[in-house]
């Protein structure tokens, strides 16, 4: 029984990394209608930034928020930069600059950092808190970051103006241009805030996977499941996505298929939502009449 609770508690652990990256796609998703392929490979950059700043002497936690500053401005960059003169192009185009974006990232990691595996420090505890024998420290703490980071995005999407205006911007750009909205602006906003949600999930996956340029890969293989389980558009659904297929990869590979096929959890995922209900368990299905 303690190891089968185990298993929940790490799969809504790992759960909460798949949903911080699913939100992210959904989050470019809904701005585009594009899945950003490279955005796994820019959670990873962003990782070996922050061990850069760890190895440069800074307390974990001023590394942690410098990343996340570092990894905002990269994500703007990308859109102004890459993404903004290909918006309105066919689609193919777009598919391929977001293929270039994720080879160009993974090699300069590889060229910059190397391709040697790497340990990343966990900013938690080695012994889990109160004896509890059936969760780890680093799968608490990682839990309480995803939940605290969840929580401020729904904040500020709700409740604050500038939320509200890129979320506008989002949904119906040529309405909100009248208005007033600098929608090219609001959709860097979103890209940066994007990039931020993957740079937390590679410094709470990295202490369990390794820090290496192709740690990531199979990570957003995960959040693609999470995202179309719970749908594509919908923020709320790629979160409890996330977690449900935290849940499942960790129950299967452990009692049924093992953990060496684990991955293929995910594909089977993909292939099934998209064959039975492609708009995904809380996503909207758009009918139209001819």
């Amino acid at each position: 029984m303690e190891t089968f609770i185990h298993q929940i508690v790490a799969g809504i652990a790992t759960g909460g990394v798949y949903a911080s990256l699913a939100l992210a796609l959904v989050m470019i998703y809904q701005s585009t209608h594009h899945i950003n392929f490279a955005q796994g490979e820019i959670a990873m950059f962003a990782t070996y930034l922050a061990w850069t700043l760890i190895n440069a002497g800074f307390p974990y936690w001023v590394a942690f928020f410098g990343t996340v500053i570092l990894a905002f401005s990269l994500g703007v960059l990308i859109q102004r930069v890459i993404i903004r003169p290909v918006e309105n192009a066919p689609v193919l185009n777009v598919v391929v600059v977001f293929i270039g974006l994720l080879v160009i990232l993974n090699s300069m990691a590889g060229w910059i950092f190397t391709y040697t595996i790497k340990s990343f420090p966990s900013p938690f505890p080695k012994e889990p808190p109160f004896g509890l024998s059936f969760i780890s420290s680093h799968e608490l703490g990682s839990i309480g970051v995803t939940l605290v980071l969840l929580v401020m995005l729904y904040s500020f999407f709700r409740f604050t103006p500038l939320g509200l205006a890129m979320r506008a911007a989002a949904q119906n750009p040529d309405s909100s241009r009248l208005v007033g909205i600098r929608v090219g602006w609001m959709l860097a906003l979103g890209w940066g805030l994007a990039a931020v949600l993957g740079s937390i999930a590679g410094m709470m996956i990295a202490p369990i996977v390794f820090l290496e340029p192709n740690m990531m890969s199979g990570v957003l293989l995960y959040a693609f499941a999470a995202a179309l389980v719970g749908g594509i558009d919908s923020p709320g659904g790629a979160v409890l996505g996330g977690f449900l297929v935290g849940i499942l990869e960790n129950l299967l590979g452990a009692y049924v298929i093992g953990t060496e096929l684990k991955l293929s959890v995910a594909l089977v995922l993909i292939v099934t939502v998209l064959t039975i209900r492609p708009a995904g368990l809380f996503g909207k299905v758009i009918v139209t009449r001819v």
